[in-house]
């Protein structure tokens, strides 16, 4: 049971194609750290580096290069041929030293090791799209990963179900077993198991052998690895497979060779934990990850680890670049409740304000950002997001410089179009008007309700102008904030002020399946001298 990373980056100055691996030693004139440790990308240290232990990588040498040499460095160590790789006997020598003298035990090992493929499998695959998982556990630790990787997508929103054919009774594993069981997690034998995997599982999770496995996979592992199998060597009469997730080595490979024999599993993502191992150089799928983040210093050192940092508090990083996408072939299929004539509220402003709700219940962020576009008297358009900051009857308000491109358009051209997009509800609103500005009263009401700082930063912005650098907008910000640092009320800059869209037609989009998407529009018409709002369904 190898764990995850390292505490200690090292950059390749002096060759940019050097491979990082044990095999091939590190020379140590061309290595060394960022001396500016605010450069350093966000996380990088982890939470249990001192300063002392900071400060003692320096010795490595100083970074001289330009900023272009740490981004180019950085890059390389995203390739896969730039990063380390663990033998199997190095492998195991880590996890002694982490469980010997470092201190740590296989428990906590486990629960960041299995962790750390559960946000691996969230960062690409969708619970709302693959909902149904079944982790297939083996014996030993790697299928305690497995175990820990059910419970925490249990938490994210999946429905794991779990295969424990070989169970063990040391009482870490039976507690584990307990834990999924208080969640109402099932457990399902190997004869329990559908023929057929693809009808019942999104998500497969190999789970069964780690990097101390020798020899050929028993009864039942063989034959679970013959299903996993038969699932990517099928006709392609499906509309989707399962996808296949391995912990660290993808059973029936051998973990420096790979997959010999021809007959392991070829999964679509690899979650390596510490380092990736030797047999990771012949993995050919989609996704490839390292987990975890808390090999220190010691064992870096040691083992001359050579590995991308993690971003922000993730619990894995991406290695290598993100698969080609053919963009033709992205789609979603909505499913969503029927919205109908009969269930929406005569007014639009009421129907807005009830969909607005749903998404803020929704927990969805910003759903008060907006599409706004507009258009200049030559009909040139452009489009910008913004946010909505009120709406009633009157119409729908924001707020912005008055000498932006958009109220310079608006100037020549005093109509505009909002769009709201809820993606979490698959929802769309369209608005369409004619805009004016809002009183001064208003504006300047507004205003003063904004943090300060917020106040400020719109005196500084002549919005849309041409500035020579950052170092101008901050270097203005901070004598506006010395000057107002006493409390006194910062005066609203007569550039700056709101808009109003008085709503003239109105749609609500609902994504529904097979395109077959539910789209309700209000159009204001007269009747008998009064305005009145006419409702229309439009087709998809």
């Amino acid at each position: 049971m190898t764990r995850l990373p390292f505490t200690k980056f090292l950059i390749n100055v002096s060759n940019a194609n050097h491979t990082c691996s044990q095999s091939s030693p590190l020379p140590a004139k061309s290595f060394c750290f960022f001396r500016n440790v605010s450069s350093l990308p966000a996380g990088f240290w982890g939470s249990r580096s001192s300063s002392a232990t900071r400060d003692s990588f320096w010795r490595f040498g100083e970074v001289r290069g330009m900023a272009s040499m740490v981004v180019s460095s950085l890059q390389n160590l995203q390739n896969p041929d730039s990063l380390s790789y663990l033998t199997q006997k190095e492998a195991a020598e880590i996890d002694e030293i982490l469980m010997g003298p470092l201190g740590f035990s296989v428990d906590q090992l486990m629960e960041l090791a299995g962790l750390s493929v559960a946000t691996s499998i969230a960062e690409v695959y969708k619970s709302s799209d693959y909902s149904r998982v079944l982790a297939i556990c083996g014996p030993g630790n790697n299928g305690g990963d497995g175990l820990v990787a059910a419970r925490h997508l249990h938490h994210f929103g999946y429905k794991p179900s779990v295969c424990y054919p070989k169970r063990t009774s040391k009482a870490l594993y039976t507690g584990l077993v307990t834990q999924l069981e208080s969640l109402y997690i099932p457990f399902l034998s190997v004869d329990d198991l559908p023929v057929d995997l693809s009808n019942d599982f999104d998500i497969l999770v190999d789970a069964m052998f780690g990097f101390s496995f020798h020899g050929t996979p028993r009864p039942p592992f063989d034959d679970l690895i013959q299903r996993l199998l038969s699932l990517q060597s099928h006709d392609q009469t499906r509309q989707r497979s399962p996808v296949i997730v391995s912990v660290d080595i993808p059973s029936g490979w051998h973990v420096e060779e790979g997959d010999v024999s021809g007959e392991g599993i070829k999964p679509d993502m690899l979650v390596s934990l510490t380092a990736p191992k030797l047999c990771a150089k012949k993995f050919c799928g989609c996704h490839h990850f390292l987990g975890g983040r808390f090999v220190p210093p010691s064992i870096a050192d040691k083992y001359k680890l050579c590995l991308p940092p993690y971003p922000g508090t993730s619990m894995c990083v991406r290695i290598g670049k993100l698969p080609s996408i053919d963009i033709s072939s992205l789609r979603e299929n909505y499913i969503s409740p029927a919205f109908l004539e009969d269930h929406v509220e005569p007014d639009p402003i009421d129907q807005f304000q009830k969909w607005f709700g749903d998404a803020v219940a929704a927990g969805l962020r910003e759903p008060n950002a907006m599409a706004l576009s507009t258009a200049n008297k030559d009909g040139k358009l452009s489009s910008r997001m913004v946010l909505l900051k009120g709406v009633d009857k009157e119409g729908f308000v924001w707020y912005t410089n008055y000498g932006s491109r958009k109220a310079r358009e608006l100037s020549e051209n005093p109509r505009a179009s909002l769009l709201f997009y809820w993606d979490g509800l698959n929802r769309q609103v369209r608005v369409e008007g004619p805009v004016q500005k809002v009183s001064d009263e208003e504006s300047e009401n507004y205003f003063h309700s904004r943090p300060r700082g917020s106040q400020i930063g719109a005196i500084v912005s002549k919005q849309s102008t041409v500035v020579p650098g950052r170092h101008v907008l901050h270097q203005e910000y901070e004598e506006l904030e010395a000057k107002f640092s006493d409390g006194s009320l910062i005066p609203k800059p007569k550039h700056w002020g709101g808009y109003r869209l008085k709503p003239e037609v109105v749609e609500f989009w609902q994504g529904q399946q097979s395109r077959l998407h539910d789209r309700l529009q209000y159009s204001l018409k007269e009747v008998d001298g009064k305005q009145i709002w006419k409702i229309e369904r439009l087709a998809p």
